[in-house]
């Protein structure tokens, strides 16, 4: 049978289910709302992935570097002079040379005969030379001849005007007479003074008239001489002792005055070609040491040349090295050069983030010491080649992540394990 339940109990079981459902909506609101205030769970990244450097304070170098190779300091092209047949190569790429050694032959049938034609044009010259000499020689003789026959004559017309003064003083012979053989010694007199300056005038022609001559001798000998000097360069020489790079040309090639024939340098005498990237090379100058690693050893330089130009983004830069070469340096070898751009005595410093470039402003993930990693602004001064100035946002000892985080560009946090 049915037992009737008193009210109060009824009203207390309502109340004590009032307090249940209240106090399990207070609970379901705390929670909410705490959790509602909790940071979602950061992502995790394995350490070991992650390149993490720790910002200094102290000296700093600013260097930049660049790749290139060994370029000789004195190279020298060896042109063709004139047209001409390769007829013989006589020493390949890699051999040592000599100022007279022969690299290879050429043949000119040109050529040859203009030496042959100045060769006979200078005998020619020579041998009219030698017949103006006798020429004038002869013409002198007969200018000298002529002079003593005149004053010979001039003499013996001189005794016979004075052996007739004598005569007309004693009154043994007329004066007409006199007067006749003064006048023919007079015009004797004359012609004899006239014949002597003929004489010193053929004198004094000889030498400018065989100076004429001499003249046209010494441009037969110079047009032999620049005739003898092509036929000379038909054997091509290099004029300085080094080896030999490249003979661009093959056995039986038409050659043309200008085209190159060999290529020649010196071994001993390198440089190194730096192409540095065209946003570091603004603070390179000439005079800042250098350092070039030939991997077998390193020289030490000093920038010597910048190219004005950049070409595909980068800047050649000469660097010539005051340091002893190494055992395998060789032209065209490739090196790796960093040229020093000055020296900061006191700055903060963190290794170049991945896309950190100087004086820009970059976000970097600080890491705490229980590997929670925050993204913080960090602005960033000049650059060197692995180490970067920072400005702003770091403190010396703090830890910072340099790798790419692009992938967690959509949280701030990070756990690192």
């Amino acid at each position: 049978m049915d037992v009737a339940i008193a009210p109060d109990v009824i009203r207390r079981r309502k109340i004590r289910r009032g307090a249940y459902a209240l106090t399990a909506l207070v609970v379901v609101g705390v929670a909410s709302v705490a959790l509602a205030r909790m940071e979602p769970a950061a992502p995790t990244v394995e350490r070991g992935t992650l390149w993490i450097d720790t910002v200094k304070r102290g000296p700093m170098v600013r260097q930049v570097r660049g790749l290139g190779t060994l370029v000789p300091d004195d190279t020298r092209w060896l042109p063709a002079t004139t047209d001409g047949r390769v007829e013989r190569i006589l020493l390949r790429p890699g051999a040592r040379v000599t100022p007279d050694s022969v690299i290879l032959e050429l043949s000119s049938p040109q050529v040859e005969q203009e030496a042959l034609n100045a060769r006979l044009a200078l005998q020619s010259t020579e041998a009219a030379l030698v017949n103006l000499r006798v020429q004038l020689q002869n013409e002198l003789l007969t200018q000298r001849s002529v002079v003593a026959q005149v004053r010979a004559e001039y003499t013996q017309a001189q005794l016979e005007a004075d052996a007739n003064a004598t005569l007309v003083q004693q009154k043994l012979l007329g004066t007409l007479i006199l007067k006749q053989s003064m006048s023919k010694a007079e015009a004797l007199k004359t012609r004899f003074e006239i014949e002597e300056q003929r004489l010193a005038g053929a004198q004094e022609s000889i030498e400018a008239r065989t100076q004429v001559q001499q003249a046209a001798i010494d441009q037969a000998k110079a047009i032999l001489e620049l005739r003898t000097a092509r036929m000379a360069a038909l054997k091509v020489r290099p004029g300085f002792s080094g080896v030999l790079q490249q003979v661009p040309v093959e056995v039986g090639q038409q050659v043309a005055p200008g085209q190159n024939l060999a290529r020649v340098a010196d071994p001993t005498r390198l440089k190194a070609q730096l192409r540095i990237s065209e946003t570091q090379a603004k603070d390179v100058e000439l005079g800042q040491r250098a350092e070039v690693d030939t991997r077998n050893g390193v020289i030490a330089g000093v920038v010597s040349r910048k190219d004005p130009a950049a070409v595909n983004g980068t800047v050649t830069v000469d660097v010539t090295l005051t340091g002893e070469l190494p055992r395998g340096a060789v032209p065209d070898l490739s090196v790796d050069g960093t040229v020093e751009l000055e020296r900061l005595d006191d700055a903060l410093t963190v290794g170049r983030p991945a896309f950190g470039q100087e004086q820009s402003t970059v976000s970097l993930f600080r890491v705490a010491p229980d590997g929670d990693a925050r993204r913080l602004q960090v602005k960033l001064g000049r650059s060197s080649v692995n180490t970067i100035e920072v400005l702003s946002g770091l403190n010396a000892g703090d830890q910072v992540v340099l790798s790419d985080m692009s992938a967690w560009d959509a949280t701030d946090r990070v756990r690192i394990r």
